[in-house]
């Protein structure tokens, strides 16, 4: 068992106590991770592409699908088939490796890092934020990079309150910034 599945399991009685929840089926837990990059201009470039592809599996520890455009939008210069982005879906021991490598070793290592901000929950209990470059995480060599990019991390939770969630992410161990929400 990973070290995060074994934290989670050791927050859910405090969990249940704090959010004044009966039944241990409703205590909130972590149901995926989404790890996704944007293309944009470098969709052409497929050797670019691919490049990201290989950084984000590495970074995820699971191959990453790239997303190919379905419709063709001019004011884009996107095209039916395009490759427009690259995501990968973490689920059960990997969505859980990927967390606490996240939050113990990654985020740590941002210059000026004061946590991730309080605002990124959309409101059915995910939160969402992003990450300016991959450099960050362990796994990734600098000289096998082409070019730096960023990524979006969705992290989606059981629950459909932002405030259940905020919780449980914060007794996992989610660095968030100070102040309010």
């Amino acid at each position: 068992m990973s070290r995060m599945k074994q934290k989670y399991n050791d927050i859910v009685p405090a969990l249940r106590e704090e959010l004044g929840i009966q039944n241990a089926m409703q205590t909130p837990k972590l149901e995926k991770i989404v790890i996704s990059v944007g293309a944009g201009k470098e969709g052409k470039d497929n050797k670019l592409i691919q490049n990201m592809a290989d950084t984000i599996s590495l970074i995820a520890g699971q191959k990453a699908v790239i997303v190919h455009a379905k419709k063709s939008v001019a004011g884009f210069k996107a095209r039916e088939g395009s490759p427009s982005g690259i995501k990968v879906t973490l689920r059960g021991a990997n969505m859980y490796n990927f967390f606490d490598k996240l939050v113990s070793i990654a985020l740590p290592r941002v210059k000026d890092f004061r946590g991730t901000p309080r605002k990124g929950f959309d409101g059915r209990g995910n939160y969402n934020f992003g990450l300016s470059e991959q450099l960050m995480f362990p796994e990734v060599v600098y000289d096998k990079i082409i070019k730096t990019h960023g990524m979006n991390i969705t992290m989606v939770t059981s629950t459909d309150n932002d405030k259940e969630a905020f919780v449980l992410l914060e007794k996992m161990g989610m660095p968030f910034a100070k102040g309010k929400k």
